[in-house]
Formats: C-alpha cells, structure tokens, sequence
C-alpha cells in the first residue's frame, strides 16, 4: 500500500499537516501509537471521568474577522469556522512572585493588554515607560533573525526593565508555556509566546481539548484522510538518502513519497536507524513535570477564586529547571477551566496544578512505591499552590496525576520532555530527503503553535517534487 505522505503522531501538528496535504488531494494517513488522539494534548478516563492533558490555555485568541493573527490564518487554511471552536475566553490569570520579605506580588492580565499595562503600573509605577518600549520592541512571528534567537530573552528584558522584580514575572508565564531550555529562552522565542499570551490572550474551547480533537480529526477524515490508530512506527525506511516509507510495529511495512514526524528531534533519528541518543545527549530536554488533576464539590469562583491560570513563583529566584528532589513545589500553574468564560458551567468543576518534576526519580521508582510516591508529591505540591489560590484539597471529590514517566510514555518524548529538545530544526529539514519534523522539535509550541508547525511544513512540501527536501 502505497501513499503520498504519512505522518507520524496524532498530536495537534500532525492533524493540521494530514488536513492540509489531504485538502491538496493526496493520499495520507496518520499513523497513532496509541488509541487515544492528541499526544501531549489529550484525554482519557479514570474512575468515570474524563481528565485532559496538555491544555491549560488556547493562547493567540483573536475574535472571529480579525485579520492577520495566527488563529485567524490556521482556521482559513484548515477551512474551520471560527465559531466550530466555541471559544470561551479567559475572566483574568495572574503571575504571583513571593519576595524574600515575604510580600506577595499578584500581576494580573487578561485578553485586553489595557489590564497588564495597569498592573505593571501600579506595581512598578517607574517602570511603565520601560515596559512600552519592551513591548514595541518584542520580535514578530516572522521575520526574527539568527541574532534573536541566539540572544538570551533575560539579557534582553534588562535593557528596558530595571526593577529585578518585574523582570522575573514577565518571564514566569513566556518560560512555563514553551521554553524547553532552563531558566531562560532566546529572545525570539521570548517575543512569540509574549505576544501569544499578553498582546493576544488565552481561551479553551467549550468541552475542552476532546471538542478540538474531534473537530480536527472530522475535517481529516472529511478530506479523504486516513487516522490509523495503534500503528506505531518502528523504524522510517530509506534508501540512498531518500525516504521510501516506515515500518510498523507489527512489522507491516507502508510505502510513501514523504514522512512528517511529529516524533521529536532525537526520537525521529533513532526510528531512522540512528544510535540511540543517552540520556546525557544535550538534545533531549530536561524540562518535564508532573500534574494533579483535582475534581472539585464546587465552582473555585464559589470559594473565592476566580482566577482562570496562576502562574506563581514563591521566591524571588524563579526555578525553571529539573529540580534535585522529585518534585519542585516553589513553583508552579493553577489552572481552573471553570473560571473561562464558559456558556455552560462545567458539571464537575476541577483545577490542575503542575509543577517541575525530575524525570530521573520517577523513571527509576518502583511499581510497588510509585502510587505512594505520587500521592506524596502532589501534597507536597499542594501545601504551596494553595497559598496562591484557594482550599484546593478540602473540596476535592477525586485525583488523579501524572509524572514524567506517563508523558514519556504516552508522547515518545525522551526524558518526559514536554517541550521536546532545546535544539529546534526551524526549518523542520532532516538529513533525509523526503522526511521533515513537525511540532514541538520544528520549533513552535502550544496548540496554536503546533498546528501553525503542521500547516506550514504541509504546504511547503506541496510546493516540492516528490521525494524533495520535506
């Protein structure tokens, strides 16, 4: 069996990239490891209920007719109303520090920037020149040069904030969206996710990522697409340089023109017979977490908080990085998908908190200790995300969590890295002719950003001879 491209992950990149080349008439199919759709952004159930992953915020919003932004642009090229999304925008989320004084500083924010400007107005009354000219500076979606992505995102901030303070919320929010490198990220990066969160804002589809999954997997199949669910890829065959199709678990081979692989940068080389990378290999990402999903009695804006993320730091020094202990409970996100707009209220209101994990610890644990384990971690988490927010465990009916190993295990990501290896292929271009990368290793990230990866690597591959470049 013989197709145009097949694709390599059912995640966000992978269903944009099949919708595009199967609009263009091509014979594609999305080959799935597992039975549930979405990679990093998924579902699945535990004791009745449906729990999500992956999806704390739809970032770049833009009201339906709004030219020119990126949502806008994704939605024509998949031919996808804007109200098949059902967007339910943010109510406010906020970036918390706690001082070395033991004061704590709550940014909040919105998708109207007139509410971030006040608020660095009146916590930094000095600086809110210097925030404008930071703002007019960011780098674009496009255009950025080799010198914006090879400079550091903090040494930039410093050259138009000069309160340390400010500095580290205005990183707190870019760095946990989408950073796969620690404690900071290149200046381009910094401009692209500023602007998706801040100057654009953040929105959930009504019912959640399993509503946007749906969606996008109805205008797959409505184009003649092929979904192969369980049909993990064992190895990309080539000869000569060139693709000529993959190998499947089973040991069924499948013949093609192109691969898109959404595997990851290293997690793609090793299907192309390449060594495996060890877990010393600079390429693979040290940034994973683990995730409390906990169900709720009541609404959080019955309890006081009505607050959709809490991106919070408590301490001055924020630690975007893996910690030394299995879990690092200073800091975090608290999201609450209640306190979005939503038309119809959640039937069982829940809140997600995530922090950074060590994926060595959880990896290394034992079946027998690793239920305790994570019990023991997520009060540990608890015990601070609480003080940013509200009762959290008092009015909890039901849990469940997730560590590194689950994202290893369920997205192919070496070391449960979630924002894939900090050395992008922008280009998305690989050493084989007719085989190019997707998603979180191309170098965009988030739902938006991976769907934007798809779309965009899918339409310059139509415009290549077969067996090309991608």
């Amino acid at each position: 069996m013989r197709y145009d491209a097949l694709i390599i992950g059912a995640g966000m990149s992978g269903l944009a990239a099949g919708i595009r080349l199967a609009q263009a008439g091509k014979r594609v199919a999305i080959l799935e490891r597992h039975y549930l759709w979405g990679g990093l952004n998924s579902f699945y159930k535990r004791g009745g209920r449906r729990f999500e992953t992956g999806l704390h915020a739809l970032t770049n919003f833009a009201a339906k007719g709004t030219p020119n932004m990126p949502l806008t642009r994704i939605l024509r090229q998949l031919r996808i109303p804007h109200e098949a999304l059902r967007l339910a925008p943010q109510r406010r989320s906020i970036t918390a520090l706690r001082t070395s004084a033991g004061d704590t500083l709550r940014m909040s924010y919105s998708n109207d920037m007139a509410l971030l400007r006040s608020e660095v107005a009146r916590l930094f009354p000095s600086e809110s020149a210097g925030f404008e000219r930071l703002v007019a500076a960011l780098p674009g979606y496009s255009g950025s040069s080799e010198s914006d992505y090879a400079q550091s995102a903090r040494a930039r901030l410093a050259d138009f904030v000069r309160d340390p303070l400010l500095a580290e919320m205005l990183m707190i929010a870019p760095l946990f969206y989408g950073s796969p490198t620690e404690n900071d990220m290149s200046w381009a990066e910094y401009g692209i996710l500023f602007r998706s969160i801040h100057l654009e804002g953040m929105a959930r589809p009504e019912g959640g990522i399993k509503a946007l999954l749906d969606l996008l997997i109805a205008r797959f199949e409505q184009e003649g697409g092929e979904l192969r669910m369980k049909s993990g890829v064992a190895a990309v065959m080539h000869d000569d340089g060139k693709v000529r199709g993959v190998r499947l678990d089973d040991g069924s081979e499948l013949e093609c023109e192109r691969v898109l692989s959404s595997a990851g940068l290293v997690e793609t080389e090793a299907l192309c017979g390449r060594s495996v990378a060890s877990e010393e290999d600079a390429r693979i990402g040290r940034l994973s977490f683990l995730e409390s999903c906990c169900v709720l009695d009541r609404a959080p804006q019955a309890l006081g908080h009505d607050v959709t993320i809490v991106f919070y730091s408590d301490g001055e020094r924020f630690r975007y990085e893996r910690p030394e202990v299995p879990v690092e409970p200073r800091c975090g996100v608290i999201t609450c998908p209640s306190n979005y707009e939503l038309r119809e209220p959640d039937r069982e209101p829940f809140a997600r908190v995530t922090c950074p994990a060590n994926y060595g610890y959880w990896k290394g644990l034992s079946e027998e200790s690793y239920a305790a384990e994570k019990a023991r971690a997520v009060d540990t988490m608890l015990d601070t995300a609480e003080t940013f927010s509200f009762p959290i465990r008092p009015h909890t009916v039901f849990r469940d969590s997730f560590t590194p190993r689950t994202i290893e295990r369920y997205t192919g990501h070496r070391g449960g890295a979630v924002y894939g290896s900090p050395r992008k292929s922008r280009d998305g271009l690989t050493a084989l002719r007719g085989l190019a990368l997707i998603g979180t290793d191309q170098g965009l990230v988030g739902v938006i950003g991976a769907m934007l990866s798809g779309i965009t690597i899918a339409n310059r591959s139509l415009l290549e001879p077969a067996g090309g470049a991608a």
